[in-house]
């Protein structure tokens, strides 16, 4: 039974993979980057979640008081101390190498063919076009005419920005 199901688990995975629901996947170098480190911090969160919950479980189930009454008589473990310190180290430092690669290459505009500044504010965004020496300001606000159905609205209207 245990198998079967695994293996329905596992075949839910290709679906969700699909997904529109994930990040997606740019067009430049620098966000190409962005995407495959955000995928592996993911894949890392889940494979840390799985082992967190299913030693959690096997602990419960082994350990349970109706199985075993008379509980072990020990205190500490040193070694299984230093351990649960150093792997959470060392997975933190292993993800924090690329993150930071990849937060200095965005940072980096030296070799970059457009330099827009991007500013959020209450219900508007200003946007500075630095090479042009343009700048403007949009709104995240659905024209009063759209709202009274005198223009004709888009299929997602409600996410447009002006």
């Amino acid at each position: 039974m245990k198998p079967l199901w695994a293996l329905l688990a596992l075949t839910s995975l290709p679906a969700a993979a699909q997904s529109r629901l994930n990040l997606t996947q740019g067009v430049t170098e620098v966000s190409n980057r962005v995407y495959d480190l955000h995928m592996t911090i993911f894949y890392i969160c889940c494979v840390i979640g799985v082992v967190v919950f299913g030693l959690m479980f096997i602990s419960m189930i082994r350990h349970r008081k109706s199985k075993n009454p008379n509980p072990a008589n020990f205190h500490e473990n040193v070694k299984v101390e230093i351990a649960w310190t150093i792997v959470p180290l060392l997975i933190l430092v292993g993800m924090a190498i690329p993150a930071t690669t990849t937060l200095i290459a965005m940072e980096d505009t030296s070799d970059a063919d457009v330099t827009v500044q991007v500013t959020g504010s209450q219900w508007k965004w200003h946007y500075k076009y630095f090479e042009n020496d343009v700048e403007f300001f949009s709104r995240l606000a659905t024209q009063q005419e759209q709202i009274d159905n005198k223009f004709e609205k888009g299929e997602n209207y409600l996410l447009e920005v002006d």
